[in-house]
């Protein structure tokens, strides 16, 4: 309330006095105004303000619990949720593709190396119509890489609008530097133009092109810098990096080492230099060492692929085995296929048909039959061998390859004429009776390696097929002998001379010499099994008759035979099971062999399936072809003419004597 003045006194003036003396009664003073800087008498009242800071004190309560409450969800109820979300929208996870092992010849040329390339890829999130404002990106993307890549729009534009993953997709894997270059330089343009575009549209619209979101990631390409060259034994590698056939597939985990792993924070499709990252190292593959030799390689595939063409035949293959330690030093297959580019590849011809090829052998399997023969006693080089022109056994007539008169042939002759009879008659003799020399024949063709693995342990490898003897149809108790009614692959019956070469002794075949490691180290291959086959006087004396089918005038090698050089060797023509048909179809011919025939070092072996031009037999098509391979291989490995006289069996007896 307003406070009240303390009355006022009044004091009394002395009256003035006129100038008649009397005094006058004294005035009323004037009331006051009050001046300038006088107070009023009434002030403005302030409201309290406790109840504004109560109010504002509320506000920033209620404010603060909200963000409390946030903060308590984000990181305690759903942290781990969003930890999640962050870390995925922010982190990349990529493989680093270990670098592939070589594979390299037995003096360590290169028949298979890695190159650098690039596997192309994209954020597929740089393609969507909020980002790039073109509501068809990724068609008008996959209409400018196509070309480039080699792959259908169709196909790229399903990776970029329904990809695995929202940020990352691949595009195509182990492309050239210069498709990278490609892309580079398209990508390149339209960035240029794309930024022309903003500058005219003066900040109202961002323009992005739609390859931003391309991007690069380093990788390796398998080539094959021979092209064909032992494309059947090397096989090749798929789209995704991995052994699909031969040596690529057979030692895939050793050449393809160990993927690493990098984990980076990316914006925008691109890796943040800044950010952390981790990384696993790639570990690289082994390189392997073949036993190949890349110019005897050479030789026997261009002396198979010439006859193949000129005979017009199925195909053919060549084996050359050194035959002291089992090592493939060859083995060609045509037609063949080019490892760089299997896409152009007829796909009956990218397998090693030297291998997976399985037929019947015809005479060339007369080897062993003469060897069970020998290693018996039953009959020597010299024993006397009535063959008459046909035979009667079981349910068949025999004859042989052309019609005669009676042979009176030895043993030797029987091999040296390649009589399908006289073998018969041979073999008769190995049991008392018909089912007991099937049994005796069997252990040793088993024991040659028929219907056995050959040992190289090769994807798709064929064991052949030899029936247990009990098996064995009437007609096959006597064509078995002569290399119908049994199979077998090319491999295997190049082992069949380099064991009789060997003296005997049977190597498993070896395709690898070794491997390096990583660090440098060389580990060798294992050493191949060795088994005995039959004795070493009994291999010595086969070799001996062998030369006369090369070496002497009514042999039917004689094409075979190499000036300056003693060679042991085998003709075969064999009736040829047509394998769409399943019936007796065409002809199989070949031609097995060995050299220096008193010091042997070198098998060859040549077949060819289905000639339909020229002659179909064995000695006329195959002969040249072992001549022109070995003649090669001597010279390459430098193996000198031995030098000695070949003995002289005799083919034939007069009767008499």
């Amino acid at each position: 309330m307003p406070s009240q003045e303390p009355p006022r006194r009044r004091v009394p003036k002395p009256a003035r006095s006129g100038n008649d003396g009397r005094s006058r009664p004294a005035s009323r003073p004037a009331a006051r105004r009050p001046g300038p800087g006088a107070r009023s008498s009434r002030q403005i009242r302030l409201g309290s303000p406790r109840p504004r800071l109560r109010l504002v004190s509320l506000g920033l309560t209620l404010v603060m619990l909200a963000f409390v409450v946030r903060l308590l969800q984000v990181q305690a109820i759903d942290a781990s949720a969003y930890a999640a979300k962050a870390e995925k929208s922010r982190y990349l996870s990529h493989t680093i593709a270990a670098e592939r092992g070589k594979i390299t010849d037995r003096s360590g040329i290169a028949l298979a190396t890695s190159v650098d390339a690039y596997d192309i890829t994209a954020d597929p999130s740089m393609f969507t119509a909020d980002f790039t404002k073109v509501p068809d990106a990724p068609e008008q993307a996959a209409a400018l890489l196509a070309p480039i890549l080699g792959a259908q729009s169709a196909d790229i534009v399903k990776k970029l609008r329904t990809p695995d993953s929202p940020r990352y997709t691949v595009l195509a894997r182990r492309q050239t530097p210069q498709v990278w270059n490609q892309i580079k330089d398209l990508k390149r343009v339209l960035a240029e133009k794309a930024n022309k575009a903003s500058k005219a549209a003066k900040g109202k619209a961002t323009v992005v092109s739609v390859l931003s979101g391309v991007l690069q990631e380093a990788s390796s390409k398998r080539v094959y810098p021979n092209g064909d060259l032992a494309a059947g034994i090397l096989g090749y590698v798929n789209a995704a990096g991995r052994g699909a056939g031969g040596v690529e597939s057979m030692l895939d985990k050793q050449l393809a080492g160990e993927d690493g792993k990098v984990t980076y924070a990316q914006s925008g499709g691109r890796r943040v230099p800044t950010a952390s990252s981790h990384e696993t190292p790639a570990v690289p593959g082994s390189d392997i060492e073949l036993t190949i030799d890349r110019d005897i390689q050479w030789a026997a595939q261009q002396a198979i692929t010439d006859q193949v063409k000129e005979s017009k035949a199925d195909r053919g293959y060549v084996v050359v085995q050194n035959t002291r330690t089992g090592e493939v030093l060859a083995m060609a297959n045509a037609p063949g296929f080019d490892p760089n580019d299997v896409s152009a590849a007829n796909a009956a011809a990218m397998g090693n048909a030297a291998l997976q090829d399985v037929y019947e052998p015809g005479s060339t399997s007369k080897v062993m039959s003469m060897a069970a023969v020998l290693e018996e006693e039953v009959a020597t080089p010299a024993t006397h061998v009535v063959v008459p022109n046909r035979l009667h056994r079981g349910d068949r007539l025999f004859k042989d390859d052309i019609d005669h008169p009676t042979w009176n042939l030895t043993l030797n002759g029987v091999l040296a004429k390649s009589s399908n009879i006289g073998t018969i008659l041979a073999t008769g003799q190995l049991g008392g009776t018909q089912p007991e020399a099937n049994k005796v024949l069997h252990s040793y063709l088993s024991k040659f390696g028929i219907g056995r693995p050959t040992g190289l342990g090769y994807p798709g490898e064929t064991q052949g097929i030899l029936a247990e003897p009990q098996d064995w149809s009437t007609s096959q108790q006597y064509t078995i002998p002569f290399g119908q009614g049994l199979s077998l692959n090319a491999m295997q019956a190049a082992s069949v001379y380099s064991t009789i070469a060997n003296g005997g002794v049977r190597i498993d075949p070896t395709l690898v010499r070794g491997t390096q490691g990583p660090d440098g180290r060389f580990t060798a291959a294992p050493a191949p099994k060795k088994t005995r086959v039959v004795s070493e006087r009994t291999a010595k004396t086969l070799a001996t008759m062998l030369e006369s089918v090369v070496g002497n005038e009514e042999g039917t090698g004689t094409k075979a035979a190499i000036p300056g050089y003693r060679v042991a060797g085998k003709t075969g023509t064999a009736n040829r099971v047509d394998p769409k048909l399943g019936v007796y179809k065409g002809y199989t011919a070949s031609f097995a062999g060995f050299a220096p025939a008193d010091d042997p070092q070198i098998t060859v072996y040549c077949a060819i399936q289905n000639p339909t031009k020229g002659s179909y037999f064995g000695g006329q098509i195959c002969g040249p072809i072992y001549k022109k391979v070995m003649e090669f291989a001597l010279k390459t490995l430098q193996v000198e003419p031995t030098g000695s006289k070949p003995a002289r069996l005799p083919v034939t007896f007069k009767p008499g004597e």
